[in-house]
């Protein structure tokens, strides 16, 4: 049996702008002078993690936050951004979900946010997607070490029962794909609007739109089904 593994929130809806606006409401309502330009956020979203993200920026600026207190307001507000945004998924997402489940393909949302989010994401996207169109979610809880890590996609290949050499992710950041490739997954790199350019030199190739076909033919045509 076959996988498709997507990778984070922003490879089945572009959230990158709104996770950077939810940073900066955060950062107002715990007083914080930060404001985080499209070109700083750019620049950190080579690692993942959130409430790290913030952490390091405290060190680099000199201020004593705590990040995680400031991260669950940013998912608060991020979480009511999703909700109110009129969120639509990436071009091809829907077609591929689609397609995955006509070719009895299992699909895998392998992500390293928080449940809340996730919920908060497919409950915007429902008219698009049906609801909840994965087989499995491994959120930030599952696992002890985030990506690049390989840890949540093994604990994906092992819960779905699949072989890496039988799977393919979709990711969006640097990070990702190291993840995913690291746990011997192929991958394909779907950029969303704040990791264009990044290096993602690791993954089978690099599209702006998916298609079905294509996506679905890894899984189809090299064998990675039953």
């Amino acid at each position: 049996m076959a996988a498709i593994l997507f990778g984070s929130i922003s490879t089945v809806a572009d959230t990158s702008e709104l996770q950077r606006r939810a940073f900066n409401d955060a950062f107002k309502d715990h007083g914080l002078d930060w404001n985080w330009s499209q070109d700083d956020y750019r620049e950190m979203l080579g690692a993942n993690g959130g409430a790290d993200r913030i952490d390091e920026y405290a060190k680099a600026v000199g201020d004593e936050v705590d990040a995680a207190a400031v991260h669950a307001t940013k998912s608060e507000i991020f979480q009511r951004l999703v909700a109110d945004s009129g969120l639509a998924p990436r071009p091809g997402v829907a077609d591929v979900i689609d397609a995955a489940k006509a070719k009895g393909v299992k699909l895998g949302f392998v992500t390293t946010t928080s449940r809340a989010n996730i919920t908060a994401l497919l409950s915007a996207l429902e008219p698009h997607l049906g609801g909840d169109p994965f087989d499995l979610i491994v959120d930030s809880d599952a696992v002890d070490t985030p990506k690049p890590d390989a840890a949540c996609y093994l604990r994906a290949l092992e819960q779905l029962g699949v072989d890496a050499a039988k799977s393919v992710a979709i990711e969006d950041n640097a990070g990702g794909v190291k993840a995913a490739t690291a746990a011997g997954v192929t991958c394909i790199a779907f950029p969303n609007e704040n990791t264009e350019g990044a290096d993602f030199g690791a993954a089978a190739e690099t599209v702006n739109n998916l298609d079905q076909r294509r996506v679905v033919s890894l899984a189809v045509s090299e064998g990675f089904t039953e």
